[in-house]
């Protein structure tokens, strides 16, 4: 099943009329994705959960691909990346979750890019047999939360001083979940 993501494309047209590729991320794509969270403000990477500022962690990502622990989707414009998500599975008695996160370069929010990115994380989770996603968002990322509502997620709790930014104030967040399976009882 790996096999066959490997090759997804999903070409996507903004509403000003850009036309977005988004693929999964390959090891090809390092020096893209290392320029594309080294140019992140300082203020989102603040948000991020992993040291996204050192170029080494984030070369890493992309020359160990391992589709089947994390899937990472780009969306790339002229050999650009300008968006990435990911999947990361869950393991164990847990198998059947996965967690999704989603970053987006500042000139690609609110044009639907975001939407897209999601539903394309949401096919691909199904395919692989995926039960439920799980978003967990800083509570006060309000529109994020919301795009998130837009496509069937639900918050279920408010996780409290559950992130901490680099000057230790600490922000609620906000946990987010779609079920991809109706529970046996729901039918």
């Amino acid at each position: 099943m790996f096999e066959q993501i490997a090759k997804y494309r999903q070409l996507v047209t903004l509403p000003d009329g850009t036309r977005v590729l988004i693929r999964p991320l390959t090891s090809e794509d390092k020096n893209a994705l290392v320029a594309f969270f080294g140019s992140i403000s300082k203020e989102d990477a603040s948000l991020m959960r992993g040291n996204i500022r050192d170029p080494q962690i984030v070369a890493s990502w992309a020359e160990q691909v391992e589709y089947s622990k994390v899937l990472p989707m780009v969306a790339v414009l002229n050999e650009r990346i300008i968006g990435d998500s990911t999947v990361h599975f869950r393991t164990g008695s847990e198998r059947h979750i996965a967690d999704v996160r989603i970053y987006l370069a500042k000139e690609f929010r609110k044009c639907g890019l975001g939407t897209s990115m999601l539903r394309t994380v949401i096919e691909v989770a199904k395919k692989v047999g995926v039960q439920q996603l799980v978003a967990k968002v800083v509570s006060n990322q309000v529109s994020t939360i919301k795009a998130f509502q837009h496509l069937g997620f639900q918050s279920q709790t408010v996780l409290q001083d559950f992130h901490i930014m680099p000057d230790g104030e600490t922000h609620d967040v906000n946990m987010l979940i779609l079920r991809l399976v109706q529970k046996k009882d729901e039918f």
